[in-house]
């Protein structure tokens, strides 16, 4: 099959495209065109993907679990998909701090540098001062109460409420595990075509993927920069370090973390690992969001050979609760924002840091603008000023991209190696879509 036929390859021409794109619009003076004929394209992009996360979370763990036929299985299962992600997730941190702590990009960064930030994103943190007080303040417990909903419908109506979805799922298939088969065997049938179904029409909607990234980039660009392409450099080159700092240590994270998972549970190549899931990989770096790139993230690993039991079981969780990437960039931007500051933290205060952003990524999973509003927790529990988020703000919206790539793969990993410890991995199949959605050969 032809390269520019593969559909890792046509999202990748999409986001240079759309790079391209933003920066010439800005130079001539089409941003307004690319706000109102352009924009609309990612929105709907990224809207259908979530549109369908939710039913398809409710059928593939409801099937998996039904499949199951043994909640001894469901409880190994669960026990070590929760320890897998939290030991990536300290590691993540631990690999932040490392590099951070070797690089240290605060001190590198100008103190008129600094004045002109705090003074440019200062009115942006204020907006986040409600949600903030809110998480602030949460019991430690609460995130256990906050999975629990009160009511069906509404839990289902909003993609932010994912972990209460997850939840209803669980229970669901648990009932379902504990009822006479020949009776539920209607709606496992039901349950597995419609599974079926929405799978179709994930590889549908892909179809559209290079477009959609497109649009994404193209806008992601022109926030950036607004009509002056010169602003991103300005703004990037100013916080150069602290962006590099972020990068190689999420690139040792992915390159040393997830291989050895890989190398010690399954025969799968890095190789083979990383190049079947770049559609969902660039998938998450293009929309910043795990959610949407779930349908595709489950596609993905079944081509890897992972079985519907485990996919429908472990990628929903882990899109909820497992963040390695935005643990990682928490830790890096808690030590730059404190040596911008001119302040020493302590092996104390980075001991802190491990705790406090590894039980924060569970905590505040379903709370809207959860990246920083878990720095904003890490920051209190060293007492680091919160005001300091405004040094790092201009560029979240590009980290937000690569911590969400990071987040995906971690998933994807996860998903690989609890395949493989419970007999359920298969042989690695081909089943990228080309253009015309036939599998490749």
């Amino acid at each position: 099959m032809r390269w520019y036929r593969q559909l890792h390859w046509q999202i990748l021409i999409g986001l240079a495209a759309g790079l391209l794109w933003g920066l010439f619009a800005g130079l001539v003076g089409l941003s307004s065109f690319t706000s109102d004929y352009i924009r609309p394209f990612g929105t709907i992009f990224v809207n259908l993907l979530q549109l369908i996360a939710i039913p398809l979370v409710i059928t593939s763990l409801m099937t998996g679990i039904s499949n199951l036929n043994d909640l001894t299985r469901l409880s190994r299962m669960g026990g070590r998909t929760i320890v897998l992600y939290f030991i990536t997730t300290v590691f993540a941190i631990l690999f932040g701090l490392i590099v951070v702590s070797v690089i240290q990009p605060g001190h590198a960064l100008p103190d008129e540098a600094r004045e002109e930030l705090v003074q440019q994103y200062s009115s942006n943190l204020e907006e986040a001062d409600e949600h903030t007080q809110e998480v602030a303040e949460r019991p430690p417990l609460q995130f256990l109460v906050d999975m629990v909903p009160l009511n069906v419908v509404r839990a289902t109506s909003d993609n932010s409420n994912m972990i209460q979805v997850v939840f209803i799922s669980i229970l669901l298939g648990i009932g379902l595990i504990n009822i006479p088969r020949e009776k539920g065997a209607v709606l496992v049938d039901l349950l597995g075509a419609l599974n079926d179904l929405l799978i179709r029409i994930v590889d549908l909607i892909m179809r559209t993927a290079p477009y959609g990234v497109f649009a994404l980039m193209a806008t992601v660009i022109l926030d950036l920069a607004g009509d002056n392409p010169l602003q991103a450099l300005n703004l990037i080159r100013a916080l150069g370090w602290y962006t590099l700092a972020i990068a190689i240590g999420m690139l040792l994270h992915v390159s040393v973390v997830y291989y050895l998972l890989l190398r010690a549970h399954t025969r799968i190549s890095w190789i083979e690992f990383m190049r079947t899931m770049q559609p969902a990989i660039l998938l998450g770096f293009s929309t910043s969001s795990s959610l949407a790139a779930l349908p595709v993230t489950m596609e993905r690993v079944e081509s890897l050979g992972v079985n519907e039991e485990v996919s429908g079981f472990v990628l929903p969780v882990g899109a909820t609760v497992n963040m390695d990437g935005t643990s990682l960039y928490q830790a890096v931007a808690a030590v730059f924002i404190a040596q911008a500051l001119g302040m020493d933290l302590t092996l104390s205060q980075q001991l802190t840091i491990v705790l406090t952003a590894t039980f924060a990524s569970i905590g505040t999973a379903g709370v809207p603008g959860a990246g920083i509003l878990m720095l904003v927790i890490v920051l209190q529990s060293i007492q680091v000023p919160v005001e300091g988020i405004a040094l790092i703000l201009g560029v979240d919206r590009v980290i937000d991209m690569m911590r969400t790539s990071v987040n995906v793969t971690g998933d994807a990993a996860v998903a690989v190696a609890v395949a493989s410890a419970e007999g359920l991995l298969g042989e690695p199949s081909s089943s990228e879509p080309d253009e015309g959605g036939s599998p490749s050969e």
